[in-house]
């Protein structure tokens, strides 16, 4: 058991060959897309949605900031349904591995800071030397904002790889105990099974929860540099 415990993190292969990018590219196929002029429940439903996310996350922006809406829109509706289908039985889950979470970060942290250098740079340089600072602060204060810029995009990808990665292991642990107690003890398999549920709707939470906060860190860099 132990052996095969990480065993689902491992990117999966086809005659040797990786199919993330497959993997990746498979959620955008569910989204349905109207091809004519009535919309049906399901694209309505859909179209309500992205309205209600794009006006929650858009609200605090001002015009250049709301330029960026079709990306992060894209991200959040990624993200959601890429950690929900990794929940289903024999699957994977690509927000679990730490590369590709980098890979999605590291470019929006740098094109938001990028841009506030560009249109807001006394601004964004003022954020590393805040006004009164003491004059033998000065240089210390200066190497902390700057490690704190520069670790943003990886606390953006370890926060998700952690919370993904966690509860995926949690339902692994508990469901493997759940089918050794199912032989040897009944009654306390029956209340693994209870947690093994609970955990599991949990689980459909957190991955709707995650996917939001990683988008709305990205909104609030945005919203600091224009």
């Amino acid at each position: 058991m132990n052996e095969n415990l990480f065993a689902s993190f491992i990117p999966p292969t086809l005659a040797g060959l990786p199919i993330m990018v497959l993997v990746i590219a498979f959620p955008a196929l569910l989204f349905p897309k109207p091809n004519r002029l009535i919309s049906n429940r399901l694209t309505t439903l859909q179209q309500w949605l992205t309205n209600l996310i794009l006006k929650q996350m858009m609200s605090m922006h001002n015009m250049k900031g709301r330029t960026w809406s079709l990306m992060l829109i894209s991200l959040i509706l990624f993200i959601a349904s890429t950690n929900l289908l990794g929940l289903l039985p024999h699957s994977f889950t690509p927000t679990t591995q730490l590369s590709m979470n980098l890979g999605m970060a590291i470019p929006l942290w740098a094109g938001a800071v990028i841009m506030g250098f560009r249109h807001k740079t006394k601004a964004s340089l003022a954020h590393f030397l805040p006004q009164g600072t003491p004059l033998p602060l000065i240089p210390m204060l200066i190497i902390i904002e700057t490690i704190s810029l520069f670790i943003q995009p990886m606390a953006l990808a370890v926060r998700l790889t952690a919370n993904i990665t966690a509860g995926h292991l949690l339902i692994h642990l508990i469901g493997g105990a759940t089918l050794v107690l199912m032989s040897i003890s009944p009654p306390t398999a029956l209340i693994t099974f209870i947690i093994l549920i609970l955990l599991t709707i949990l689980e459909f939470a957190v991955a709707l929860i995650q996917a939001y906060v990683f988008t709305l860190l990205v909104s609030l860099y945005l919203h600091d540099n224009t």
